[in-house]
Parts: C-alpha cells; structure tokens; sequence
C-alpha cells in the first residue's frame, strides 16, 4: 500500500524564544481508501537558533524536523482509527524512514512563515517541498 502525505505549516506567532507554528498534516491510500487528517498547533520554546534547527528544511530530511515530530506524535491516533476502520496504516517511521523519497507515493510540504520585524506583520513567505512515501 502506497500512501499520499501532503502537509501545511504556517507560523501563527513568533517571539524572541517561542514559535507557534499551525499544521495540516494528511495522510491518504493510494489506492483512495482511507484518508487522515490532523490539524492543529505547535509551539516551540527554547534559544532562537535551536527553534530555527527545528523548522529548517535540509537536503538530507526535505522536510523541517518539526514535522517528523508532529507525525510522531498523531501517529497512534492515525493507526487506531485505521485499526477501527479496517484498513491499512501509514507507518511510523513514514517521514524518517529511508522511504522518503523513493519510488512510491508523492505528497507535498508547504511552509509559510512570518519574518521576525518590530512585530509587525509581513506577506507570508511559502515554501514547498516534495515528499515521497511508500510502505
């Protein structure tokens, strides 16, 4: 079973020591089964440079850590509705995994963000990243 994982981050505030960071994150079958979808807030404390680590997209991962870290922690959630459902479950380590970005199925990351400047508010900026899955 292949799945579809399509994800949204948005930074909702940023402070000196503190992000909150808003998360989309889908998961689907391919073939169309089942879809899961999970949505809700991240906050991020701590030193300025450890939070910037967190939300970087590097070459190696293509996706921001915090996103690993978001699926996670829905993942038991996810894999009890499939449970109840009867249908088959992404994996857990889907985004960590040596399967990302492989033959299999596609999904996309968007990263929208807010620049830090005496608090005033600025367009988002959106970033896009390819994620690739497969079980």
């Amino acid at each position: 079973m292949n799945f579809d994982v399509n994800a949204k981050l948005e930074e909702k505030e940023r402070k000196s020591g503190k992000r909150v960071i808003g998360f989309v994150l889908t998961v689907g079958t391919k073939p169309s089964v089942a879809k899961f979808e999970v949505e809700g807030l991240a906050t991020l404390e701590g030193k300025n440079p450890d939070i910037d680590k967190m939300l970087e997209v590097t070459t190696e991962r293509k996706i921001p850590l915090l996103l690993n870290r978001v699926y996670q922690s829905v993942f038991t959630s996810t894999y009890l509705l499939a449970q109840m459902m009867d249908t088959s479950y992404p994996p857990p380590d889907m985004l960590s995994s040596g399967e990302m970005n492989k033959n299999g199925s596609e999904g996309h990351v968007e990263w929208g963000g807010k620049e830090e400047a005496n608090e005033a508010e600025k367009p988002e900026q959106t970033k896009k990243v390819k994620a690739k899955a497969k079980r």
